[in-house]
């Protein structure tokens, strides 16, 4: 152990760790649930703190040998070498400040170490009159969860949602010409193609990528140069602006320096509304994987319209039994990200005067919520959606006996005695059809017109 000072006294701290005093007094502080922050949110501050260094010297404040120890050392971080050295448990100061400083001593004792100084020493590139030069983690934070977050959005979760929805068009058509009985209220109604169901959820996931594109717009708002409380103070007028621009062309995303900094900084609208957005999302999906799950039951005493690839032994004690565990993951993925939004949500009502004090939750629950998403539909559409097949002949089996055939008979021989017909039906254990035929209800030509499957698919012309 070595023995380090911060403003508070000394502390004895791991030989071999790069970061400092502050950060372990963090995780002697705050031993509550063993979760660290997300590798996009350090990968996030790597690119802040090597942005900083970039603008610092760009403003003259900054010589350039410790400009290039301190973008060095950010990069390394960036590259995940340092992934290990922050032990800080996501619940801790509701501002971030440890996660920051963290950061800040990890960067100075990497950076002074490369310049031939001595870990712990502070010297020659102090964590806070260097590193965090014109900055605070009270601006420091909400961007490193915007870049995060957006940097995920725009990388992981919506190449893996457009793949789900190209894969779920490409079942939309395969399954153009497979009939099968509609069902409303769990049951029986008039006919749809497979088809018309799978575009259905095609365009659910479509829409959610709209979502998320719209989120981004405010997601690329950044806190940095609002320091402490908003106002900017200890830094210079265009540093905000400086950094915008310094991140943008190292991430090759475009972000632009907040609208007003209070705002900012003392809320945290724009996750809390991705959060929203992602919650939509999920019950989409979960809507997808629990039909699926449903038209897949069986497969001798359930639906068994769809048969889902099976991918592992579904029961300990019954034999040659397979269940649906794609779906299932699906559901679970979902319920977390809707839990998740709740957690959200409630941290955002946590900005208080020019500051939100939940900001570390935020940033865990949100990158969470993207992280499993994408994981999420990258597993249901490599493992169930491309592999899924159409059971024709049981869809065909269901429309024939389903009782809902009497509404295309309707418009010609009134409610009432189509109701009719059908009630004889599901008392005689008959189809509609033999019924109607028995009856002479129709000509029995127009009758096999009129309960064509696939005419019922449309609107009639």
């Amino acid at each position: 152990m070595r023995k380090e000072k911060d403003s508070m006294g000394s502390i004895q701290v791991p030989d071999d760790a790069y970061y400092g005093a502050q950060t372990q007094r963090a995780v002697e502080n705050f031993p509550i649930s063993g979760i660290t922050i997300s590798k996009s949110m350090i990968r996030a501050l790597g690119i802040i703190k090597r942005s900083a260094a970039m603008v610092n010297h760009k403003l003259g404040i900054l010589d350039e040998e410790r400009k290039n120890a301190i973008v060095q050392a950010a990069d390394e971080i960036i590259d995940g070498k340092f992934d290990d050295q922050f032990p800080v448990d996501i619940y801790q100061t509701g501002s971030g400040t440890s996660s920051n400083m963290n950061c800040n001593e990890i960067l100075s004792n990497r950076a002074s170490e490369s310049m031939g100084g001595t870990i712990g020493s502070k010297d020659p590139i102090h964590p806070n009159d260097h590193v965090n030069l014109g900055q605070s983690s009270n601006d420091v934070i909400p961007t490193a969860i915007h870049i995060a977050a957006n940097t995920m959005l725009e990388k992981e979760l919506i190449p893996a949602l457009q793949e789900l929805a190209n894969e779920l068009d490409k079942k939309a058509l395969a399954f153009a010409s497979v009939m099968k009985i509609g069902r409303t209220h769990l049951q029986d109604a008039t006919p749809i193609t497979l088809g018309q169901e799978f575009s259905g959820y095609t365009q659910m996931v479509k829409n959610g990528v709209k979502r998320i594109q719209n989120a981004q717009d405010l997601l690329s708002e950044l806190a940095q140069g609002g320091t402490a409380v908003g106002t900017g103070i200890n830094t210079k007028e265009q540093f905000g602006s400086l950094m915008a621009k310094e991140i943008s062309s190292y991430t090759g995303m475009s972000f632009r320096e907040s609208a007003n900094h209070f705002e900012a900084q003392g809320a945290q609208d724009a996750a809390v509304e991705t959060s929203g957005m992602l919650k939509t999302i999920a019950v989409s999906l979960s809507k997808i994987a629990n039909d699926i799950r449903w038209l897949g039951s069986g497969p001798r005493a359930g639906l068994g319209e769809l048969i889902l690839p099976a991918v592992q032994p579904g029961s300990s004690i019954m034999p040659g039994k397979t269940n649906p565990v794609i779906c299932e993951a699906m559901i679970q993925v979902c319920a977390q990200v809707i839990g998740n939004d709740t957690a959200i949500t409630i941290g955002g009502q946590g900005g208080i005067f020019e500051l939100n004090l939940m900001l570390p939750l935020i940033a865990y629950n949100l990158m969470n919520s993207i992280e499993i998403l994408t994981h999420g539909t990258q597993v249901f559409t490599d493992k169930l959606i491309t592999e899924l097949k159409a059971n024709k002949e049981i869809c065909a089996g269901y429309i024939e006996g389903s009782l809902a055939m009497c509404t295309s008979l309707a418009p010609i021989i009134g409610y009432d005695r189509a109701a009719d017909v059908a009630h004889k039906a599901y008392k005689s254990g008959k189809t509609v059809r033999e019924i109607a035929i028995e009856e002479n209800v129709l000509d029995k030509k127009e009758l096999e017109k009129i309960l064509d499957p696939e005419s019922m698919t449309k609107p009639s012309k």
